[in-house]
């Protein structure tokens, strides 16, 4: 049990350990990943075990949220069965003495694991099926009476994007099944980029002049939510199929091994001489590390090795957790690392200000290119490495990607190595930077390298989603016209944009096409393009939720910054949970602060002019009698819905959702490990339901 002042500590490492997560899952996402995944996989682990040790609620804890792809334009469609994630053999994974568990060692206890749930003997065989992890985006495929009738992104594990016309045009896979006459059945896979199709299809566009495509599976990710799909099929990109989660009217084999036989006679691409049915997990581990060399000789990329229970029979009575399947394990390959010599270190400056130390390195061979930089994250990775300049340091790509260094030699550091000192000024405007924990910033807004980010930021699309702004055309931009605040994209004419560089007529017309659908996008989606320190996604929704609009919001702003002390307890109370949740008072500081700043009032007082909808785009509520009013508590892991799906469907029957239980609370929706809230509940009497009651409470 730790002390009152550990358990303090504690949380703010939880904090902090949180932020830095959801921040990577997002990068990822975007298909910008900043670390390694072993060094994601530590901080995921390090969060576990503090999150265990403090007793957070499952539902409340970053490493239970999903990820997501949805694009809007796209329809979003229900997984029968939910695709999940594999739980992965993790090298930062240690035991209770904080000793290392090799990943042969973990495997044999999955492994032992899945036999004692089965109430199968020691002795008793239980084949495995090892597959190759294809570096792809998973995709499901719906085939009925043997014709295709659609295909569906992974999205968030419960509801992906259909991207059916995007799949047929590619040729990936056939639109009949060989024999299938009947019935209908979903088949899984991977949607990925040959290497050679993708060598070649770059080849083509370097040779056109035009942006190249940076690395096969992002490449996938970004042609398959293409809306108008022609042209699709000259990219190459292919699709391995492994799984059928389930079928009506069609007999299928009852082994994993024979179901890649089966959808290989149906006429599917599958990867039959890859895969190996192991007798034990001995047999299934030896084969993982033995596959490293032949990684070179495919014409695809791959990540490591799937792991499955070959017997299809024991998969329902496995079962599953809210993040992963019982029946298989994921092996991950260690990147590849080299040495080599630090050179220098610079600076660059990001979006919101943020400076990020970068290395310059004697160029070594790493994952079939050339480094010569690489990131060294932020200046509190530096000083936890003990990085200098002169030392002889690792590299390794994350997700094979982005070179990262990833330690020191300090046997080989010569005497004159240099120590890497935190900036005092920005090294573009010269503004005098803020720290704040292990990041430093630059806080001049008209800082130029900040503008330029911003603008790229606020035109993608996680924010205003404007199609043809991309970052060479805004670059023209702030040359040519001085725009260096976002409002100013929405007062172009086509005739200044048909002077610009490789710019005409029709490509004109298409971006003041884009930036005109951009202006109905919300103002969540504006709060999110703003690139405002600690406003992301999920924040940008909230406050667009609960101020309703740009005026009231940034009222409360000007309230809040001036030390209005309602203000302050409205949404940062001292004790207990705000009116927004999860907003912790130095991050309300923070975000207020600069929503109360003149330039950020500059920017909506623009964007309201050229008629951008500046107020919450909400969805209309359908009051449910029983729901709507109601105050719902959610708590552990529910069997079929997420935490924010079902508070969704609360909110969209007119009831409320709460972080915390007290006699005001109606009902606690309690799942699989409910916590405190649960015992809380008991307490006070509050009714207590599961998921199903929920359900049917709301008429699902």
């Amino acid at each position: 049990m730790s002390s009152p002042t550990e358990a303090a500590s504690e949380r703010d490492e939880l904090a902090r350990l949180a932020a830095h997560i959801q921040h990577h899952e997002a990068a990822y996402r975007r298909g910008e990943p900043e670390i390694l995944d072993s060094e994601f996989d530590e901080l995921v682990d390090r969060y576990g075990e503090l999150a265990d040790r403090l007793e957070i609620d499952v539902a409340d804890r970053v490493d239970a949220a999903p990820g997501a792809d949805h694009t809007d334009g796209f329809e979003t469609v229900e997984h029968k069965v939910a695709m999940l994630s594999l739980e992965k053999l993790s090298p930062a994974r240690k035991d209770s003495a904080g000793a290392p568990i090799p990943l042969g060692e973990q495997l044999a206890q999955w492994y032992a694991r899945r036999k004692k749930e089965l109430e199968l003997a020691e002795d008793a065989p239980l084949p495995l099926l090892v597959e190759p992890k294809v570096d792809g985006i998973g995709v499901s495929l719906i085939y009925q009476g043997g014709r295709l009738a659609r295909a569906v992104t992974r999205g968030n594990g419960r509801t992906g994007d259909v991207i059916t016309r995007q799949v047929q045009q590619t040729g990936a896979v056939p639109s009949r099944l060989a024999s299938v006459t009947s019935g209908e059945l979903e088949i899984r896979g991977e949607l990925y980029w040959p290497t050679s199709a993708f060598e070649a299809y770059n080849a083509r566009l370097k040779a056109a002049g035009e942006r190249l495509v940076i690395n096969p599976r992002n490449g996938t990710a970004g042609y398959m939510k293409r809306k108008e799909p022609e042209g699709l099929e000259e990219t190459g990109i292919q699709a391995f199929l492994y799984q059928v989660p389930w079928a009506e009217g069609v007999t299928l084999p009852v082994r994993q091994s024979d179901i890649l036989d089966w959808l290989a006679e149906q006429g599917l691409h599958v990867y039959l001489s890859e895969a190996h049915r192991a007798t034990d997990a001995a047999d299934a581990f030896a084969y993982c590390e033995g596959y490293h060399p032949r990684r070179a000789e495919l014409d695809y990329e791959i990540d490591g090795m799937v792991i499955k229970i070959d017997e299809l029979k024991w998969y329902r009575r496995l079962g599953e957790t809210g993040h992963h399947p019982h029946w298989g394990v994921a092996y991950k390959f260690p990147p590849e690392r080299k040495p080599t010599r630090l050179l220098d270190v610079t600076v660059q400056v990001g979006k919101s200000g943020k400076l990020t130390p970068v290395a310059h390195l004697e160029p070594v061979f790493l994952a079939q290119t050339t480094v010569s930089r690489a990131s060294l994250h932020n200046f509190g990775e530096v000083e936890r490495k003990d990085v200098r300049i002169g030392d002889t340091v690792y590299v390794e790509k994350a997700g094979e990607i982005i070179p990262q260094v990833v330690s020191v030699d300090r046997a080989k550091r010569p005497p004159d190595a240099r120590p890497i000192h935190r900036p005092k000024e920005c090294p573009v405007c010269g503004a005098l930077v803020v720290e704040e924990e292990v990041f430093v910033y630059c806080p001049n807004p008209a800082c130029p390298a900040q503008v330029q980010e911003r603008l790229e930021h606020f035109a993608s699309r996680a924010a205003m989603d404007v199609e043809g702004l991309g970052s060479k055309l805004i670059e023209q931009l702030v040359a040519a016209y001085r725009i260096d605040k976002p409002h100013q994209f929405f007062t172009l004419t086509a005739d200044q944009l048909a002077r610009l560089e490789r710019m005409g007529t029709k490509s004109a017309e298409n971006v003041l096409a884009g930036l005109e659908r951009a202006k109905g996008r919300g103002l969540a989606r504006v709060l999110v393009g703003l690139a405002i320190r600690h406003v992301g996604e999920t924040m940008a929704e909230d406050l667009a939720r609960y101020f309703g609009t740009s005026d009231a919001l940034l009222e409360f702003a000007a309230r809040y910054a001036a030390g209005d002390t309602e203000a302050v307890e409205v949404v940062a109370p001292e004790k207990g949970t705000g009116a927004i949740e999860g907003l912790a008072r130095k991050t309300a500081d923070s975000i207020f602060a600069e929503l109360a700043s003149p330039q950020v009032r500059e920017v909506f007082d623009g964007l309201r002019a050229a008629g951008v909808k500046v107020e919450a785009v909400l969805e209309r509520r359908v009051e449910v009698e029983g729901v709507a009013g109601k105050s719902f508590v959610l708590t552990g892991t529910l069997p079929t819905l997420k935490r924010k799906e079902a508070g969704d469907r609360i909110k969209h029957a007119g009831g409320k959702v709460s972080g915390s239980v007290s006699k005001k609370t109606d009902f606690v929706v309690a799942g699989e490990e409910a916590g405190s809230k649960l015992e809380k509940a008991k307490e006070l009497g509050v009714a207590v339901i599961d998921e199903a009651e929920l359900l049917r409470m709301l008429g699902a």
